[in-house]
């Protein structure tokens, strides 16, 4: 039977714009989602305390995330625990689930730029898909970090402070003060005696309104104790210090009245406070990772160097050894044995 191909070259045209048309379709209908996502996930961010809390949750998970993404995780997915693309997900040799790539978490990620009508430039925003690392086929979880080095913890929050750092007796300081912001001085007195974690979670807030201060000796701390409150509980989120002592009940009185994108603000504001004094820490870490390897390496190079002092010199292919009997020059010990019964 002679194979006839003719049949089936007979095809008929597949329009390709099509597939185009329903990615856009598909891309305005996800960044839609977004939008509407956001303005409901704020409203009950802004209205429900427990939910603040599980916000801040989340945007300490994921600090480098803008305020408006940890929204949408919160509403999407609020344990999260490590998000990537397709992309990233296969360079780390695993893969989405099949029954998971329908249930992506969409998160809002800048496009190009524009001009809008009165001249000013504007930025579109495109909705991009992550999937948790729980919906992959990654068998082994990462480990939790296990806890850090507290005097490191403590060196790294202090490093390049926007104000002074002062330790005070308790008795100058306020029985419910641990530290404190002076404006006027710009120092930050801290109450003696106190141990890591307690220096870290009254320290934070003070490093906070310290940034907002920015100097200026008339700074009213009032005007950002909240912000700094929730910087210090997702810096200590991130670092593994108890949060229970802290308190959000206030959180839906101070966000009254407030729009979604009023809501937003105030905790970008928040975000950025704490994403500054973990920006100055992370540079102590690094240094001090450096100095690890480093410290690892000259103990390696140290053992090398104590393996070649004790392996045999080698002259013209053969090792030299030298006992107390044989000098540089002489004969081997088989030759000088050999020598001797032809003597005999």
């Amino acid at each position: 039977m002679e194979n006839n191909f003719d049949s089936m070259l007979n095809v008929s045209a597949v329009p390709q714009d099509d597939k185009k048309a329903a990615f856009i379709a598909e891309s305005k209908n996800n960044r839609s989602r977004c939008y509407e996502l956001s303005e409901l996930i704020t409203n009950e961010v802004a209205a429900d305390s427990g939910k603040f809390q599980q916000y801040l949750d989340v945007q300490a998970r994921f600090d480098r995330y803008t305020a408006n993404n940890a929204l949408l995780i919160l509403a999407q997915r609020p344990d999260a625990e490590r998000l990537g693309d397709y992309g990233y997900w296969r360079e780390q040799g695993v893969f989405v689930k099949r029954a998971e790539r329908q249930n992506p978490v969409l998160i809002m990620e800048p496009g190009k730029e524009y001009e809008r009508e009165d001249g000013s430039i504007g930025t579109y925003y495109n909705a991009k898909k992550l999937y948790d690392i729980s919906q992959t086929t990654m068998s082994e979880r990462p480990q939790p970090q296990t806890a850090m080095d507290e005097r490191l913890l403590i060196r790294a929050l202090i490093n390049n402070p926007p104000a002074s750092i002062v330790t005070a007796e308790p008795d100058q300081m306020s029985e419910d003060k641990g530290a404190i912001f002076e404006p006027e001085e710009n120092c930050i007195y801290v109450r003696k005696g106190m141990n890591a974690q307690e220096i870290f979670q009254c320290l934070t807030p003070e490093l906070a309104l310290a940034g907002f201060a920015d100097g200026d000796p008339e700074y009213d701390r009032n005007e950002d104790a909240f912000h700094a409150y929730c910087a210090s509980y997702m810096l200590c989120k991130k670092y593994g210090i108890d949060t229970q002592a802290y308190d959000f009940s206030y959180a839906p009185a101070f966000l009254e009245g407030m729009e979604p994108q009023e809501v937003r603000a105030e905790l970008s504001k928040a975000r950025e406070a704490a994403n500054t004094i973990s920006s100055r820490m992370a540079k102590v870490f690094e240094q001090n990772r450096m100095n690890q390897r480093q410290q690892e390496q000259t103990g390696q190079n140290r053992e090398e160097g104590k393996r070649q002092e004790n392996r045999p010199e080698r002259e013209g292919g053969q090792d030299r050894m030298y006992g107390p009997d044989r000098e540089s020059g002489q004969p081997r010990g088989n030759w000088q044995r050999r020598e001797s019964v032809q003597e005999r």
